[in-house]
């Protein structure tokens, strides 16, 4: 399987091969502040199965942990494209919404829900307070 995306003026494509390793939302305040919504919907993928053309600028933002989480947007339309974090290295999370098709994308989990809006219902998938050990 593959899946292609890219940012809303087109100057940054990228290909993914393979299956995404996971699927979920974050209902971060940093996450909510980039996406300039209540959540961010992001896939991962490993790094070595991640393919781009473009450039990207980077925030460094910091974690709950303490750690940097890069924040990689497209420079000309400021679209957010992939996220970076140092407690998963060799792993690229990828904003769901910048994807070609986003109809087989389906969160498997939240994260951060101690910061979700109150009037997002999180329906029937496991939800976690942040992250959980093992993640």
């Amino acid at each position: 399987m593959s899946m292609t995306g890219g940012c809303l003026c087109g100057q940054v494509r990228y290909e993914i091969e393979g299956e995404p390793a996971m699927s979920l939302t974050c209902h971060c305040k940093n996450c909510q502040k980039q996406a300039g919504s209540s959540l961010s919907v992001i896939i991962g993928v490993p790094a070595s199965n991640f393919s781009m053309t473009g450039e990207l600028k980077t925030y460094e933002d910091t974690g709950d942990s303490g750690q940097p989480v890069l924040r990689m947007f497209c420079p000309q339309c400021g679209s957010p494209v992939v996220s970076k974090v140092s407690q998963q290295p060799g792993m690229v999370f990828v904003k769901a919404g910048t994807l070609d098709d986003t109809s087989t994308i389906k969160p498997a989990f939240h994260l951060y829900t101690k910061s979700k809006q109150d009037w997002v219902e999180l329906g029937d998938i496991p939800a976690f307070e942040t992250v959980p050990d093992g993640l």
